[in-house]
């Protein structure tokens, strides 16, 4: 349900900027760790959109892959079949460096 509050942010994005110019192309930047699901923000744009410059849009979604910094030795890695494991030390986890991000990359309006 939160792809609801979430695409509302996103029509809210494109009328700021884009005003009433017709909007044809969205490009959305989503991290693997935000849980959003494409389908569910599309759902909710097809459901919030016809009245609105952005009626009609595509969406295009990018998916960022989740990283890591190792805190033990701060080599960067990404975890493979949900092992969090630093594959140079060993190490658990880290910090996140990639993968929850989220924003409006860019609009195309005619």
């Amino acid at each position: 349900m939160h792809e609801l509050t979430v695409t509302e942010e996103i029509l809210r994005i494109v009328k700021e900027y884009a005003g009433e110019t017709r909007v044809t192309d969205i490009y959305l930047v989503i991290g693997e760790l935000t849980s959003f699901i494409d389908d569910s923000i599309q759902f909710y744009f097809d459901l919030l959109s016809p009245d609105t410059a952005a009626a009609g849009a595509r969406l295009h979604f990018h998916r960022i892959p989740t990283r890591f910094r190792c805190r033990q030795c701060s080599g960067e890695f990404a975890p493979s079949d949900h092992r969090w494991h630093c594959p140079t030390c060993g190490a658990i986890g880290g910090e996140v460096i990639a993968g929850k991000e989220f924003y409006v990359e860019s609009i195309e309006v005619v």
